[in-house]
């Protein structure tokens, strides 16, 4: 019935706190409400359409009277608030633990099984804002050609080099490096290459970011598509999040822009099966550096696009719009944050106006994709296909 899923995952917009946000210190986080109230209004006119403001319990006044989508929220099951896990999640895994985080630096026997292996050293080995830590430690680099190491609050080993000191090619070998060595007990979720360039006081990091993440712990939509001969395609950081396992297409992206527009490219292209994007700029620009107009112009510029998409979507299509976790920048921290993910779900031969309440977990998404595109859905999770069907 369905030959086309469209998922897009707007990473970090999460619509308020999880029952057990306060044991990730995250009371009272709500990334959308908390950048509407302090923005006293947003303007986005087709996420309303589509029901984002009559999710249950959403808390923002922007209710539509007859929504053309499906509109709910999902909980998070695993146990964690980052990228990997919430993607993980939504294509059927659900982690009983946490990946493992560093608030003291990388322990000797990690730092000096990567010195030894690269035959570089390295600065800092400790939590910092990526962009304050390439101006904080940017001239000293230069000058000795050590690479700086830092994590965050989240599962993340990052190296940061100027793209004069170490070329990017160069840079992502490192990082394939570290890859291997941050395994078992400290196979953080993701090792980033963090490249940046410019000089003494005004160092800028480039869109050459990289990502290396574990390969999915087991199976995945992504797989579970790709033995059933149905092409799965990613958009953005999608590749990167699952290690480009069950993919036959892989798009990197710059920004929102560029992940719309190759979004826009594989609908008009007729490609079938799944295309899974990330939009990252609401995480990676706005939400970690607690910007919160930047946030909203950003939500603002992807809802004028919107129609666009939604023109393109053909008869047997069906677009879902959804997050991966919170990273409210209204909090005095800049790390995500523990938040239910909004789920709209919209097509042409759907039902409008449902109701899709809270949902069970965010795999209840990949179980739909599955369910849509005719497979039984045999991973985590619970189909609302049923619920959204026409009768």
């Amino acid at each position: 019935m369905i030959d086309r899923i469209i998922l897009i995952v707007m990473d970090s917009v999460g619509v308020g706190e999880l029952p057990d946000a306060a044991d990730f210190g995250d009371q009272g986080s709500h990334t959308l409400g908390n950048i509407i109230k302090k923005m006293g209004s947003l303007q986005i006119p087709h996420l309303v359409k589509l029901g984002i403001g009559n999710i249950k319990d959403i808390g923002i006044p922007y209710s539509h009277p007859s929504p053309i989508g499906n509109y709910g929220k999902a909980n998070e099951i695993s146990k964690g608030k980052d990228t990997t896990t919430g993607h993980w999640e939504i294509a059927g895994i659900h982690l009983d633990h946490p990946f493992p985080v560093y608030p003291e630096g990388f322990p000797p026997e990690i730092m000096d099984a990567f010195h030894k292996a690269t035959g570089t050293q390295t600065l800092w080995n400790k939590p910092a804002s990526g962009s304050e830590i390439i101006n904080l430690l940017g001239d000293e680099h230069l000058q000795t050609g050590k690479l700086i190491v830092y994590t965050s609050a989240d599962s993340v080993f990052q190296i940061a080099a100027h793209e004069d000191v170490i070329p990017v090619e160069k840079l992502y070998e490192y990082c394939r490096i570290a890859r291997r060595i941050l395994k078992g007990k400290h196979g953080v979720g993701r090792v980033i290459a963090r490249p940046f360039t410019g000089s003494s006081g005004n160092y800028v990091r480039t869109k050459n970011r990289k990502d290396y993440s574990l390969p999915p712990v087991e199976p995945t939509i992504l797989d579970v598509l790709t033995e059933h001969c149905i092409p799965a395609m990613g958009v953005g950081k999608i590749s990167d999040i699952f290690a480009g396992r069950g993919l036959q297409k892989a798009i990197p992206t710059k920004n929102n822009v560029d992940g719309i527009n190759a979004t826009l490219n594989l609908i008009q292209s007729g490609t079938k099966g799944l295309i899974f994007t990330n939009l990252v700029d609401f995480d990676m620009l706005y939400g970690h550096r607690n910007d919160i107009k930047g946030y909203a112009h950003a939500l603002e510029e992807m809802d004028k696009r919107i129609p666009q998409i939604i023109d393109a979507l053909g008869e047997k299509d069906v677009l879902i719009f959804t997050a991966d976790h919170g990273c409210d920048p209204t909090t005095a921290g800049t790390d995500h944050t523990r938040e239910y993910v909004p789920v709209l779900v919209y097509g042409k031969l759907l039902a409008k106006g449902i109701d899709l309440g809270i949902l069970e977990s965010f795999s209840d998404i990949g179980a739909t994709v599955l369910d849509l595109l005719g497979i039984d859905p045999s991973l985590k999770g619970n189909s609302f296909k049923d619920k959204i069907i026409q009768k």
